[in-house]
């Protein structure tokens, strides 16, 4: 019996490509790579393992976050539209798989790509660019496209039947969630365009920690969350939007951070990070912190600051911000 590796994302494109190939007489071994930027965020665990446990496929999970900064950071292949470095993930995702090939014994490899359905990315030049850069050429099945491409070696030497490929191209959606309701499929929180780093707001903060020399994992933890204000080059406020961020933002904090929340109005919570004893910096983020408040419109606002973990606290009484220089301090 032939070995495949999957290369599994847990969207809906990955999962109907596996579940073409599952009867096929193809032993199939899942790769599922966890990225800092990806989206998903599901508190019952990763959808991608839920989906594989439920159909009876076995997976390992690859940790490649200190790897993605540094594709981030220096991609050979350049950015996309905002700062996703497509090319080189993909050209990365597969020189690993590569490895695990020749760990266990696999033949070839599984994908969900669709031609043409990511500019960057999925265009038949990409593609083939994908496979030389990789020494794959030939030996990367894409079964939700195969008929619009050249026959793989699996084609070729019959592991595979052409029949049961399909001939999906372009980025509708339709015909495969038609196809999800045939194979039962139900949970796909990550159907497209997962990844963080293709929306432009989180490319912007990028940037700004890349610029300000402090892009790291912790960092891009906090990202994901609030509003954030860059105050100097070292100093930078990220305001909850809601409860849960205001609880996360909480767990994220490090020693030295500086806790901001309003004392007696409803209102965020917010982390100063960098500021470094400065009383009119101080000020300045109680008074952004006071615009998000419930009486905003005050002339004075109470906001306690206070260092994390819990110290002493201070309390401030400041006038909210004027709109027109938060935009300006907004990331």
């Amino acid at each position: 019996m032939k070995k495949a590796l999957v290369l599994f994302s847990g969207g809906l494109d990955s999962l109907i490509a596996l579940r073409i190939i599952k009867d096929s007489g193809i032993e199939l071994l899942a790769l599922n790579f966890v990225s800092p930027f990806c989206r998903c965020n599901r508190k019952d665990g990763c959808s991608a393992v839920l989906q594989l446990k439920k159909i009876g496929v076995d997976f390992r999970v690859f940790s490649l976050k200190e790897e993605y900064l540094e594709i981030v950071k220096k991609p050979k292949f350049g950015y996309g539209s905002n700062i996703n470095p497509c090319l080189d993930c993909r050209v990365m995702m597969f020189k690993r798989a590569k490895e695990v090939m020749k760990d266990v014994g696999a033949s070839f490899i599984i994908t969900g790509e669709v031609l043409g359905q990511r500019p960057m990315s999925q265009r038949m030049r990409q593609l083939e660019l994908i496979e030389k850069e990789t020494g794959l050429s030939g030996l990367i099945l894409r079964p939700l496209s195969a008929k619009l491409m050249p026959e793989t070696i699996p084609e070729k030497e019959g592991w595979v039947k052409r029949e049961i490929l399909l001939d999906l191209s372009g980025r509708i959606r339709s015909p495969q969630i038609g196809l999800a309701r045939e194979f039962g499929i139900t949970d796909y929180p990550c159907p497209s365009g997962g990844c963080l780093l293709t929306d432009p707001e989180f490319s912007r903060r990028i940037k700004d920690l890349m610029k300000h020399n402090q892009f790291t994992l912790d960092e891009i933890e906090l990202l994901k969350l609030g509003r954030h204000f860059r105050i100097n080059e070292k100093l930078k406020l990220v305001v909850g939007r809601n409860e849960r961020e205001n609880l996360r933002l909480l767990d994220l904090a490090r020693e030295d951070d500086i806790c901001f929340s309003p004392l007696e109005t409803t209102g965020p919570t917010a982390i100063a990070r960098g500021l470094n004893g400065k009383v009119e910096l101080e000020h300045l983020c109680a008074a952004i912190v006071a615009r998000y408040c419930d009486k905003k419109d005050a002339k004075a606002v109470s906001i306690e600051k206070n260092f994390y973990p819990a110290k002493e606290k201070t309390l401030l009484s400041v006038q909210p911000i004027m709109e027109d220089e938060l935009d300006r301090l907004r990331i």
